[in-house]
């Protein structure tokens, strides 16, 4: 998993330009949202409407340059801001006037305009740049990775440093223009609608829009070759595809789980309400990483997600996330239960759907494989802590909590929560104290002990609790899952406990901060 780390500006500073050091603390933004698992992550002072990033993409050096417009609001007086970054920058204006940079810290661009920026003004920053993004390594780890014949930019809980200035933070969620010129024959992947393209001098360019607000670290971009199916679902709704050319004994696999998106995100919409967007689809770059990620509209897979057959699960997990993660965002890393805990669940559901085992079966299966003193148990799915946010437990135990409230309210109460939360809380932000009250006022029922024994409590819930959750006997005495029967579909959901084990980092080290990497549990 990766960590990142606060570095004082004192010990990292890199001055480009001066900025003074007598500007008013209270007109300085900080260099930091607030969040308590990511302390450096995003920045005070401003909120961003809209990004308009202009790039030029060479495959052959990896150079990546670029001209980023970014529309925002001062939220207090502002003498002096800060942008997530990490690449070289040439030049910054604001308001159109030339301004004052430095860098700091890991990632810090501190700017400071020509003139005070007033609370309530909009804002303009325009910031050009160029770099090689595989070479810019944060606490030795780089969310960019390198392709036969391009790039990828595709990591949580943060990537855009690498390629683009940024408040990079959920809570700061945006609309994009992304305009990307690569050589002819090489096509830039992105997310929502390709609005045109066109080519000249050995160049083509491709436009891409997304009009929904987007976090920061569900932007992505992928240069490469690659074949791409579009289609239409029955509302309209544009669909697109796109599979590297060299995915060798993976492509057949991977077509035949990223096909069915359209089907998925129908079925969905069932369960959630309507799909969100306005674009869907999916791409597999040929990486050697091992995760998958929910990037808006078009998630990233990677080709070992397909290593063993077809996994339609996968799909379900990221597009499930559409809904839960994606339009309802996290407050804070901490709350990633809103986001995993669902997604997983949305597998459940699939393997009901498919008669391959129903959520309850599973359920008894989780519970029943993972004794008393099974550190799973020590996870809190609901403030897992820095370093399990993408451990295991958040996903199934996370899911245990879901089935545990399905039995306690019922299963008609039940799947109104699950539509009515999307609706309420749309491309918005929420935390888990809201979907407890949410859930509360929904079913009129108390649920906070529910949710305490199965989200806070740092242990396996009692057989007693267990058995209020709907668990079988059986799940209840076994001390291993060989006592429970085993459902069809566990084999293929299994497979996607690294879906978040975020590979570029994992494989290397440590990342997406770990989305489930457990490899010591029975995935027979």
């Amino acid at each position: 998993m990766h960590r990142r780390f606060i570095v004082p500006s004192a010990l990292a500073a890199t001055l480009l330009l001066a900025i003074p050091a007598a500007a008013s603390p209270g007109t300085v933004g900080a260099p930091g949202i607030g969040d308590p698992y990511y302390p450096a992550a995003g920045n005070g002072g401003y909120d961003v409407s809209h990004y308009d990033l202009r790039l030029k993409y060479q495959p052959a050096t990896d150079l990546l340059e670029g001209t980023a417009t970014i529309l925002a609001t001062a939220t207090q007086e502002l003498s002096r801001f800060n942008l997530d970054f990490g690449l070289d920058v040439s030049e910054v204006r604001v308001n159109g006037k030339k301004a004052r940079f430095a860098t700091s810290g890991d990632h810090e661009l501190e700017v400071a305009p020509a003139e005070p920026l007033a609370k309530g003004k909009a804002v303009s920053v325009v910031v050009r740049y160029a770099g090689k993004p595989s070479e810019l390594k944060i606490n030795g780890w780089t969310a960019w990775a390198r392709t036969p014949d391009g790039g990828v930019a595709a990591q949580e809980p943060e990537s855009a440093v690498w390629w683009y200035p940024s408040n990079d933070h959920p809570l700061d969620k945006a609309t994009y223009d992304i305009s990307v010129s690569v050589p002819d024959g090489t096509q830039a992947i992105s997310n929502g609608v390709l609005q045109s393209q066109s080519s000249k001098l050995g160049w083509t360019r491709f436009n891409w829009r997304s009009d929904k607000p987007q976090a920061t670290y569900l932007t992505t971009l992928a240069v490469g070759r690659f074949d791409i199916t579009t289609d239409k679902t029955a509302d309209g709704l544009p669909v697109l595809n796109a599979y590297s050319k060299d995915l060798g004994p993976h492509a057949g696999a991977a077509r035949a789980s990223l096909e069915r998106t359209t089907e998925v995100a129908e079925w969905l919409t069932e369960v959630f309400g309507p799909y969100p967007y306005n674009a869907l689809g999916g791409y597999v770059p040929n990486v050697t990483s091992g995760f998958a990620l929910e990037t808006q509209t078009r998630p990233f897979y990677s080709p070992r997600q397909f290593a063993n057959g077809a996994n339609v699960s996968v799909v379900v997990h990221e597009i499930a996330h559409q809904w839960y993660g994606n339009s309802v965002s996290v407050d804070r890393w901490k709350d990633i239960w809103i986001n995993e805990g669902f997604a997983r669940y949305s597998q459940w559901l699939w393997s009901e759907k498919e008669g391959e085992g129903t959520a309850q079966e599973l359920a008894d299966y989780t519970y029943a494989q993972h004794p008393a003193d099974d550190p799973f148990w020590k996870v809190k799915p609901g403030d897992p802590g820095p370093d399990n946010q993408f451990a295991l437990a958040v996903y199934d135990r996370g899911a245990l909590a879901l089935q545990a409230l399905r039995n306690e309210v019922g299963d008609d109460t039940f799947f109104a929560l699950l539509k009515g939360w999307p609706t309420e809380h749309a491309h918005g932000n929420a935390n888990v104290g809201d979907f407890l009250r949410y859930a509360e006022r929904v079913s009129g029922k108390p649920l906070a002990a529910l949710f305490d024994t199965w989200l806070y409590q740092p242990s396996r819930p009692s057989a007693p609790a267990a058995a209020d959750a709907g668990l079988a006997e059986a799940a209840l005495t076994a001390r291993s899952a060989a006592r429970v029967e085993r459902p069809a579909s566990w084999k293929k959901i299994a497979a996607t406990n690294t879906v978040h084990g975020h590979g570029g980092h994992r494989d290397a080290g440590r990342a997406k901060r770990g989305h489930a990497g457990h490899a010591g549990h029975d995935h027979r």
